[in-house]
């Protein structure tokens, strides 16, 4: 594993804020096992089960609020991060409509604190801010929204993501200007957009893939709120790709990579929410779903990324099919839920060895 990425993480010292939710806890495993020195900082999980409880992670992990400007300061004092990945966020739309105070709260000011946080570091280089696909003025176009296409957002979420890229934008601008980098600063800033990531360890509220696997635990139907929404589908792994990948770029000095970067699926990656739910049941007979006949929070029907650029300049490339994620997802919870196996690692190694066999740079 040292040698992935052009072993750049091997020995360096990594902040991933958000560490204990569904995606954080993926690239923290996958950062230690190419021997970074990981430090987390993040809310205590919130399910039980939880993926980052059930991983043995070699890192130091801070249980705190991202909104604790002073408290984020000191950690970032202390452990004299190198590269920050910022994954910290309220992540769900429904919840934004709930709690759309807290939504704005950790979503927009959370990154507002992270990047104030770093203009005082000499060590901090590379900060990757994590936003969303949503972070688009979503007009139901029938392409793919390029990273400069207008931000916006109907709901408190995406609106919350929308001004989340305005905050990276400004800082950029403002505190780490790229015409100055080796003379006044030397950091990079960037932001990544990706599209509904699915994989095994979400036990999160309101996802697609969650209530299914909540629902067969149970011996119920799920119920599908927009069964026709057309969304990128994708795994995990394949945006944590992308932001390793533009990391690496980054702490190598690339000075063009400090920008925001799409990444989704390709074409064939976007189908209907049932027509994932029929997907999974192929492999895992004991789904089954009834459509929901009230659905009153907005959400869009149509979304997708351009990823032209990503694909163009930083060479990455998806791994897994939409038939192979679907594959893999369902195994991770047959896996937990009949044998009780934690198949992250291994589901990495795979992944790994897929990248490999189709000659992608970053796995060579």
């Amino acid at each position: 594993m040292n040698k992935l990425f052009g072993e750049v993480y091997k020995g360096r010292r990594v902040l991933v804020t958000g560490h204990t939710g569904f995606k954080g806890s993926w690239l923290a495993l996958w950062l230690s096992s190419m021997g970074a020195k990981v430090v987390g900082y993040s809310l205590a999980p919130e399910t039980q089960p939880n993926h980052f409880d059930l991983l043995d992670i070699t890192c130091d992990s801070i249980i705190s609020d991202i909104r604790d400007n002073d408290k984020l300061k000191s950690v970032v004092f202390k452990y004299q991060p190198e590269m920050i990945f910022q994954l910290s966020s309220q992540p769900l739309v429904r919840r934004g409509y709930r709690e759309p105070v807290d939504t704005f709260a950790t979503n927009v000011m959370g990154t507002v604190n992270l990047l104030d946080s770093c203009r005082g570091s000499t060590a901090v280089r590379v900060i990757l801010v994590v936003t969303s696909d949503k972070c688009y003025e979503n007009q139901q176009l029938s392409r793919g929204y390029s990273e400069n296409d207008p931000l916006g957002g109907y709901d408190p979420y995406s609106a919350s993501k929308g001004c989340a890229e305005i905050v990276t934008s400004s800082y950029r601008r403002s505190f780490f200007p790229i015409d100055q980098f080796g003379k006044r600063h030397n950091v990079l800033i960037a932001s990544a957009r990706a599209g509904n990531v699915i994989g095994g360890g979400d036990w999160s509220q309101d996802r697609l893939f969650p209530d299914i696997i909540k629902a067969v635990n149970k011996n119920e139907k799920v119920l599908i709120r927009n069964p026709y929404s057309m969304r990128p589908w994708q795994h995990v792994l394949e945006s944590l790709t992308g932001y390793l990948v533009l990391g690496q770029k980054m702490l190598t000095g690339d000075v063009e990579c400090a920008t925001a970067w799409n990444f989704g699926p390709y074409k064939d990656g976007e189908f209907s929410v049932e027509h994932m739910i029929k997907k999974m049941q192929q492999v895992w007979g004991e789904i089954d779903y009834q459509v929901s006949e009230s659905n009153e929070m907005h959400e869009a029907r149509l979304l997708q990324l351009d990823s032209t650029k990503a694909r163009t300049v930083l060479g990455w490339s998806q791994v897994w099919s939409v038939d192979e994620t679907v594959e893999k997802t369902s195994k991770w919870y047959q896996q937990f839920y009949e044998k009780q196996k934690v198949i992250t690692g291994q589901q990495i190694s795979e992944y790994v060895k897929t990248a490999r066999d189709k000659k992608l740079d970053w796995a060579l």
